[in-house]
């Protein structure tokens, strides 16, 4: 590996191309078969209003032998709930490995890019639906908008109970690795023998930077403020009426003008859950997520720090704080205050 180079080595390419054909999930067969339920369901959440979906009769109509599924419902039938994720099967998956790898290059985000379904058949009630996905193709690393990545396309095949394909759904993400990261493996990094310390502000060696924010003209000012450790409000400039998340239009009187106020940093915990997944190498699990409602009334999502999840409770007082995990961005955190700290 060279160390002035900006790219991963040939031997981390090598490991790359080799997962081209390789299965991430064997066959997993749906939780249950098709049923009228579930369309039933589906339709109405949707406001699809064919009666082909769940009136036999107007099906029979159309030639049909009675009521199908909407082909778009394929995925939803071999979709896993909160369960699959507590219990996982025991072992890695080839998407495990995969992504273990993609981590290992630097390309620790995701975002989906497309999605490509091709329908054969559909589906009725009773068909017993089974899923296979496999690896079709990774991209050279390509410069994007996010930052450096790989466009990473994978094949889902659908089959029914008797081995037939009833859809087929081409699956494109883009890992990428957020600007300014390295993109040294963690494989290859011991060979570097001039490299430096991590970040004195990370601390956890050799952690993956937290996700970006997506940061416009709406709301540059909050992460600006950020940066000088400034907790900033919108403030309507007509009716003075505070609002977050920030936006273009105050919901009260509708003006376009606004400016900001500082806020002072104390406020109590409106709501919280405590994240176990999905799991992300950034942060610390189990993760606490709090509503915090400032002081000035307005409220903001954040993490807890400084308390175990056990010891969070509705309307503790909490102080503001700040994360710099890394140079950018700077964010809001906020702990309990020190007579509550447990």
């Amino acid at each position: 590996m060279n160390r002035n180079s900006d790219r991963p080595g040939p031997r981390y390419e090598e490991r790359l191309a080799a997962f081209a054909g390789r299965e991430l999930y064997a066959p997993t067969p749906a939780q249950d078969p098709v049923n009228q339920a579930m369309i039933r369901h589906w339709t109405e959440a949707m406001g699809d209003t064919n009666p082909v979906y769940t009136d036999a009769g107007a099906a029979r109509a159309t030639g049909r032998g009675g009521v199908v599924a909407p082909a778009s419902m394929v995925q939803a039938w071999t979709m896993r709930g909160y369960a699959a994720t507590v219990s996982p099967p025991p072992g890695r998956s080839g998407f495990d490995e995969l992504a273990g790898l993609l981590d290992e290059g630097g390309y620790t985000s995701v975002v989906a890019t497309d999605s490509e379904f091709a329908f054969h058949r559909e589906l009725e009630p009773g068909d017993h639906v089974c899923v296979q996905e496999t690896v079709e193709s990774i991209s050279a690393e390509k410069k994007t908008g996010l930052g450096p990545g790989r466009f990473v396309t994978t094949l889902k095949s659908y089959r029914d109970q008797h081995g037939g394909i009833v859809a087929t759904q081409r699956w494109r993400t883009l890992r990428f690795r957020p600007a300014g990261t390295s993109s040294v493996p963690a494989s290859e990094a011991g060979k570097i023998s001039e490299a430096g310390p991590a970040p004195a502000t990370d601390p956890v060696p050799n952690r993956a930077p937290r996700p970006r924010p997506a940061v416009n003209r709406d709301n540059a000012f909050f992460f600006e403020g950020a940066q000088e450790h400034r907790l900033l409000i919108q403030r309507c400039a007509d009716c003075s009426e505070l609002r977050h998340p920030p936006g273009p239009c105050c919901p009260r009187c509708n003006s376009l003008e606004w400016d900001t106020v500082e806020a002072s940093g104390r406020g109590r915990v409106y709501s919280f859950v405590v994240n176990h997944h999905p799991r992300h190498p950034a942060f610390d699990f189990p993760l606490v997520v709090a509503v915090v409602e400032l002081a000035e009334g307005t409220r903001l999502i954040t993490n807890l720090t400084g308390v175990a999840p056990q010891d969070v409770a509705i309307d503790m007082p909490v102080v503001l704080d700040w994360l710099d995990a890394d140079p950018d961005p700077t964010l809001p955190v906020f702990r309990p205050t020190p007579t509550e700290a447990p």
